[in-house]
């Protein structure tokens, strides 16, 4: 099975097309065209123009996660879709901040949900996994396991009359099960990457790691932390690692060294086709 990955949002940028504060993506894959978020803004219909893709053809949306910076670009894409089932968890609707001492700012969707239904959102909200085909899948909440990846503090959701730490059960991802392996597809890994392939390995019941492409959000990272991840990818024998968005530069550099002949950048207008 051919499975082709093209980044329409992203920090970074290739010639021809923007870059922006975000992550959209464009799985094609098992006969189905999946768009998991939608960046910041319109960046992600702009470049999608621009590599002419044709965004009518998207047969479903998935949501790795309620944050600005990956649903506020929503709007745009279904004026252009019309009608599309979106997938989601639940928490995507939590009122989002990110917490700096006394000071706050929103950071959850930008668009109400009642504006997201008139413009043909059809949400599908589900804390178990989702098998969008026989081979694809998302992930449902993962367990957080490993002893280092950690939530950020400072990221947080109003409930009541309070802030509380964001436990980002929300945080989705998506595998591709295929002939050499899985081809996982990050949004944030906010409950870790790591973590998160461990969880496809044991919902899909296959092992092998072929590829993992996405945000990592190692962008805050220790040393130590790296170096744990570090060693957790290759027991689990990734074979290919392309990193983007809260990866953060030195982090990406540090994978870049530790992993090459495997590690790629993938920003926006980069295109890969697996295996």
């Amino acid at each position: 099975m051919n499975v082709r990955i093209t980044a329409l949002a992203e920090n970074t940028a290739g010639p021809g097309v923007l870059a922006e504060w975000g992550w959209s993506v464009l799985v094609e894959a098992d006969g189905v065209r999946i768009l998991m978020d939608t960046g910041q803004s319109s960046v992600a219909v702009h470049n999608a123009g621009l590599l002419r893709l044709d965004l009518r053809q998207i047969d479903k949306l998935v949501l790795s996660h309620g944050h600005y910076d990956h649903t506020g670009g929503l709007e745009d894409v279904l004026r252009r879709t019309g009608e599309r089932e979106i997938i989601a968890h639940p928490d995507i609707w939590d009122e989002k901040y990110a917490v700096y001492g006394a000071s706050r700012r929103y950071i959850g969707i930008p668009a109400a949900r009642p504006q997201l239904e008139s413009l043909g959102a059809r949400f599908r909200l589900s804390k178990e996994p989702v098998w969008i085909t026989d081979r694809i899948v998302t992930s449902g909440e993962i367990p957080m396991t490993t002893a280092y990846e950690k939530t950020d503090a400072h990221l947080c959701v109003h409930r009541g009359d309070s802030m509380e730490p964001d436990p980002f059960a929300d945080d989705l991802a998506i595998a591709v099960k295929t002939e050499k392996g899985l081809i996982v597809i990050l949004g944030c890994a906010h409950r870790g990457m790591v973590n998160t392939l461990r969880h496809f390995q044991k919902l899909t019941g296959e092992e092998r790691v072929h590829c993992v492409i996405g945000g990592t959000h190692l962008i805050a990272a220790s040393a130590e932390w790296l170096a744990q991840a570090a060693a957790d990818l290759r027991k689990i024998g990734v074979g290919k690692l392309g990193v983007s968005h809260c990866t953060g530069f030195s982090a990406a550099s540090w994978l870049a060294a530790e992993f090459p002949g495997t590690f790629f950048q993938f920003n926006a207008g980069s295109v890969v086709s697996l295996p």
